[in-house]
């Protein structure tokens, strides 16, 4: 066995062990910009992280010439407008090589372009090459602006239908109107054509059915709750048409790995009246799930199977009788939308199948708070440096695929130090990896998949001594944590309204962060659940919705913070139907970072009050798993603060020079 101190002996991808972990030599300062393109050099100077996709655009400009397409939008998702999509639908970041989650990319017959938000700013810049152009933003008028300079007049611009919303199709459609460019949708994929054999096979794995114990009820009654819904509404839609991964195999507690992290299949679901149609692999579904499905045959609680690739002829048969279809606009695309007649449509944002998933039952949210309080514990093994406990472990990797219940991670874990964490959404690679030092910062966010629930959870620490800023900067973050998760407001209140509760902190000194505040969390299903969460897109928040709350700060090239917990929304404690929230997450903050003099006593106590509750579901669960040396390290991370030591935001002038002379220096001033 190795000589380095227990939870240091696992040396990961892009973080590497902390300095004190083992024996080695000091790493070497970076080099500011070598991480990222220079397109104005000579030659351009690339990273080794960049793609060279040469080859690959000559190809898709050769099929573009032979459909007498101009220009070709390649979106990031897939055709169920999922998040997180499979290697066979990953098309963007095959034609370009950038692999963030969000972005759209325009290939014309000499030009190529990509449009991303901030989170992915710097990491497109190491991942594209010199062929492409970066779009600092993702709108659609931006895109539009830039395809009327390169396409000429009374060209074609093309996109397949199957792998665009509804809303966004209209976008373009609308700002391209009257430019003399025609919107020339093409159902035969041209990016798949120009990938051809070596495009990532389909999956073939099996189709199988949660068990009853981890599911909230059984699929014949929400099958019967969607219909009474149905039922209920002005219009008496006759059918509900599911597009949502999530929503079938919500529906009928099935369960698959089509997806990395996400355990769906690839599906659709007609739900009428009498009838259910299932639009699936039939071959891959278990004997055990084709039973349950057929137990109601025949009958209205039977389930027709038929081939996933028959949707579309299936519904246009469907679509030509008196039917009214029910459909949510944010997961179905323009290819099937296109198919219905309009006056035979009733559209909202979310399926009501995807409304009722978001509200979990009681025990529903039992099951989550179970595989928070089982899972969480494993970020908290510490590391040694120097002899002491001062941090968090540098191990950071999904421990929890050891524990009762796993399905493996939620999504790829992001351990990140230094100027790396400064990447939102950062992503190891051979170019990027570095060694962790106790002279920086270090930023894990980590999940898991269980069968009774899914976790999310995000942390940062420093090993050394913080600089003033990035204290203080922690502190606000914190702040803005704490602020926002003590809340107590309205029933039906939109989580946009209080969103800039995580964020006040950070405002009172000009600093913000680029993404959102939170996203829902699904149980077994997805880790960004929609449609609960802070942004405008969000349904209002109701008891029994679990999100995610994680504000954070980012300093390019530096450093990054974030800090994530998942909390449940819940009745609060007051005279009128008001809400508040109840944090399941169990994972104390770093003391190392915490500036209490900027914190309220209100504050303050609101984190003796979680540390007690963390002392008190966790602490007998590391003894039940027998960490004793985890436990030891819970104890004393999780020690009351001293209300006394509460300040004002005065207290952080000294850090606060810092922060402006940051501000100052990125305006050039």
């Amino acid at each position: 066995r190795s000589s380095e101190p227990p939870g240091c002996s696992l040396r990961l991808p892009g973080a590497a062990v902390p300095t004190g972990c083992a024996a080695g030599r000091a790493p070497l300062a970076p080099s500011t910009r070598s991480d990222i393109r220079d397109c104005s050099a000579d030659p351009p100077y690339l990273p080794p992280t960049a793609t060279n996709t040469t080859a690959r655009l000559a190809v898709l400009r050769g099929i573009l010439r032979t459909h007498g397409a101009h220009a070709y939008i390649v979106p990031a998702t897939d055709a169920h407008m999922s998040e997180y999509i499979s290697e066979r639908d990953a098309r963007l970041g095959w034609l370009s090589g950038f692999t963030g989650s969000a972005g759209t990319a325009v290939v014309t017959r000499d030009e190529a372009a990509l449009w991303t938000d901030s989170r992915y700013w710097t990491q497109a810049e190491r991942e594209l090459d010199c062929n492409w152009e970066l779009q600092r933003t993702t709108s659609i008028e931006s895109i539009v602006t830039w395809i009327l300079k390169v396409v000429p007049a009374e060209g074609n611009v093309s996109l397949d239908p199957f792998l665009f919303s509804i809303d966004t199709w209209n976008s373009y459609s609308r700002a391209l109107h009257g430019s003399g460019r025609t919107l020339l949708p093409l159902e035969t994929n041209l990016v798949d054509q120009a990938w051809g054999d070596q495009r990532p096979l389909p999956s073939s794995s099996e189709i199988y059915s949660l068990p009853a114990e981890f599911t909230g009820s059984s699929w014949q009654e929400k099958v019967a709750g969607i219909r009474q819904r149905m039922e209920q509404h002005a219009r008496r839609p006759t059918a509900v048409l599911l597009s949502g991964l999530e929503e079938t195999a919500w529906l009928f507690n099935l369960r698959g790995d089509d997806i990395p992290y996400n355990p769906v299949f690839y599906s659709y679901t007609l739900l009428t009246n009498t009838t259910i149609s299932l639009f699936v692999e039939q071959a891959r579904l278990s004997e055990e799930a084709r039973q349950s499905l057929r137990s109601g045959c025949p009958g209205p609680l039977c389930v027709e199977l038929q081939e996933y690739g028959q949707v579309s002829a299936h519904l246009r048969r469907y679509a030509q009788g008196n039917v009214t279809v029910w459909l949510g606009t944010e997961y179905t695309t323009y290819g099937l939308y296109a198919i219905i007649p309009q006056e035979k449509l009733l559209e909202e944002s979310y399926s009501p199948v995807m409304m009722a998933k978001a509200v979990k039952n009681t025990h529903e949210q039992e099951m989550l708070r179970a595989a928070h309080v089982r899972a969480d514990p494993i970020p908290t093994v510490p590391c040694r440096l120097g002899g002491d406990f001062r941090g968090l472990s540098a191990s950071m990797h999904f421990a929890g695929q050891a524990q009762e219940h796993s399905r493996g991670p939620s999504f790829q874990s992001i351990s990140a130090s230094g100027l790396n964490a400064a990447l939102a959404h950062y992503s190891p690679s051979n170019g990027s990896s570095r060694t962790l030092s106790a002279r920086e910062m270090y930023l894990f966010d980590t999940g898991g998949q269980y069968l009774d629930g899914t976790t999310d959870i995000t942390r940062t620490v420093h090993w050394g001594e913080p600089t003033p800023l990035q204290k203080e900067a922690y502190t606000r973050v914190l702040m803005g944590n704490i602020d926002l998760s003590r809340l107590v407001f309205p029933s039906n209140t939109a989580g946009r309204t209080v969103e800039s509760f995580a964020r006040r902190a950070l405002w009172d000194v000009g600093l913000n962060y680029g993404h959102g505040t939170g996203h829902g969390i699904g149980n077994f299903l997805s880790v960004h659940e929609w449609p609960v969460g802070f942004q405008s897109n969000n349904v209002p928040l109701e008891a029994g919705m679990f999100t995610s709350i994680e504000p954070g700060y980012y300093q390019d090239g530096e450093f990054g913070i974030r800090i994530e917990d998942v909390a449940l929304v819940v009745e609060a404690q007051t005279e009128k139907p008001f809400l508040t929230f109840e944090v399941v997450s169990l994972v104390p903050y770093d003391r190392n970072l915490i500036d209490l003099s900027l914190l309220s006593p209100e504050q303050i106590r609101y984190l003796n009050s979680y540390y007690e509750r963390i002392r008190a579901h966790v602490g007998p669960e590391l003894r039940r798993q027998r960490l004793e040396e985890a436990y030891a390290w819970l104890q004393e991370s999780t020690e009351p603060f001293p209300v006394s030591s509460a300040g004002t935001a005065a207290a952080g002038s000294l850090a606060l020079a810092s922060l402006l002379s940051v501000l100052l220096s990125g305006l050039g001033v």
